[in-house]
Order: C-alpha cells, then sequence, then structure tokens
C-alpha cells in the first residue's frame, strides 16, 4: 500500500494544512453562475454578505479571475477582526478583474484598485458596477506600471497605505524585479502585504526566496488542493530596533514564519 500523500506544508516542515480540501471546497463554492441566460456574460460571487457579478475579457491574462483571488476575499471575509478592513487604506496590485478591491471596498476600505492601461475599463466597470451605493467609501481605479512613476503617481508623503493585495501577480512574465520594487516603494513600515499565489514553475519560488531577503515573510494559508499560498509580509526592522518594533507593523495573527533560505519548494503544476 502507498503512504498517504503530504501536503506542502508536511513535506516542508511546516504545520499540516488543517481541512485543506474542505476550506478550498469552501472557497470555490462562493461562486454562483446567473440562474437565467442572459446577452451579458458573467460570473458571481458572494462575499461581504452581498452578491457580486465580475465580467471577464478574454483579451489578455489580467482581465481573467484566477482562483488566488477568491482565496484572499475569502480570507478577508472571514478574518474581519483580526484583518479589519474598515476605513483602512489599500493599494491592489494587478487588480484584473476587481474582485478583490471589490470586496475589500464591499468591508469598508478606501480602495486603490491599479493595473495597466489595457485592463482599466473591464476593471472600472466591474468596480463600479459592484460598489456603486453599497460603500462607505468609493474606490479608485487607476493606472500602475510596476516600477515607473512611483513617486510622481504615489508620493510617499501623501499616500501611505494600510495594506497592500495582490492575487496572482506572479507567473511566467518579465517584470517580477519591477514588482518588488513596487512592493519596496509602497510598502512602509506600518503597512501589511497580503499576497496570494498559485505556484506553477521555479520562477515563482525564487521570487518567494526574493521577497522574503527584503520582508518578514508570514504563511496564512497553505491549500495544496489549489496549489495556492496566502502570504504575510512586512518590512523587516532596520537595525538597532528592537522586538517591540518589530510586532508593531500591521494587524493580524501570527502565521507560520518562514525561513529566508531555502525557501520549501512547491510542487509544479500546470497553469
Amino acid at each position: 500500500m502507498e503512504p498517504p500523500e503530504q501536503s506542502v506544508a508536511e513535506e516542508d516542515g511546516l504545520p499540516p494544512a488543517l481541512g485543506d480540501k474542505d476550506l478550498a471546497d469552501a472557497i470555490l463554492h462562493r461562486r454562483f453562475c446567473p440562474s437565467l441566460i442572459t446577452t451579458e456574460t458573467w460570473e458571481g460571487f458572494e462575499f461581504a454578505g452581498l452578491r457580486i457579478r465580475i465580467t471577464e475579457s478574454t483579451d489578455c491574462y489580467g482581465a481573467v479571475l484566477w482562483p488566488s483571488a477568491l482565496v484572499l476575499c475569502h480570507f478577508l471575509d472571514t478574518h474581519r477582526e483580526e484583518y479589519s478592513m474598515e476605513d483602512k487604506s489599500i493599494i491592489e496590485l494587478g487588480a484584473g478583474t476587481g474582485l478583490v478591491s471589490i470586496v475589500t471596498a464591499l468591508l469598508g476600505a478606501k480602495v486603490t484598485a491599479t493595473d495597466l492601461p489595457d485592463v482599466l475599463g473591464n476593471l472600472r466597470h466591474n468596480v463600479s458596477r459592484n460598489t456603486r451605493g453599497r460603500c462607505r467609501h468609493a474606490p479608485l481605479v487607476t493606472e500602475l506600471t510596476w516600477g515607473q512613476g512611483l513617486e510622481e503617481r504615489f508620493p510617499r508623503a501623501s499616500c501611505r497605505f494600510d495594506y497592500i493585495l495582490a492575487a496572482d501577480v506572479v507567473y511566467a512574465h518579465p517584470h517580477l524585479e519591477e514588482l518588488m520594487r513596487t512592493f519596496e516603494y509602497l510598502c512602509q513600515e506600518r503597512t501589511v502585504i497580503l499576497w496570494a499565489m498559485r505556484f506553477r514553475l521555479d520562477r515563482e519560488n525564487r521570487f518567494v526566496e526574493r521577497v522574503a531577503r527584503t520582508f518578514d515573510l508570514e504563511l496564512l494559508y497553505d491549500l495544496p488542493t489549489l496549489r495556492i499560498r496566502l502570504f504575510r509580509a512586512t518590512r523587516k526592522p532596520r537595525l538597532g530596533l528592537g522586538d517591540g518594533d518589530r510586532s508593531s507593523a500591521g494587524p493580524g495573527p501570527q502565521g507560520t514564519r518562514l525561513p529566508v533560505s531555502p525557501f520549501p519548494i512547491c510542487p509544479k503544476s500546470e497553469p
């Protein structure tokens, strides 16, 4: 008889993911389909006690909804006390269809949803349709090309974000260094990065190692069933700062603190 299959966490010496398949099922069941055939193609999701309609575009990867967004939305919706979004300043990188930005806005955040110019039309449509008249703060949708014009578009003196959110922004594209520079620029002393990612290739593992050299990285969700992990990252304390300063960076419970090197290698899978 073959031994039972181990989760990624067990192979890496981390605590096993409790109820991985049940959690994955709960996340995927947030989706619903239209009950009637309509002229517009859309998918439905239930978060923050509301139904959300998302229109995708097949013209580019950025306008397609990927499962990592569902994982991040589910986490925020089920951890409202530890990670309260009310009146928090949020920026999402690579917002795509806008689901994460929409959910955080519905949870009370001041949201800035960003992406490349060719994605903004569909992004604005989804954000406007799902947040108008429902949110305390109207979300802002704006262009952001990673690593470019950051000081002009987001001057540090006036743009201070409590959270940086990202879902499935790391894959086989040539702009990972620009993404890293954007994380580094936008993340200030008390900023928390919540970042969900699906592991496909070794490139993803190398990027996580790169992030762990600059940020304190913790594992919040490990979902081998979906090949997705959710991370929490905060700036490493400056030299000379004590443990008290380390713990002051952002709210929320502590996850599994990860080693800087070597970072666990996740199984490869097809995109």
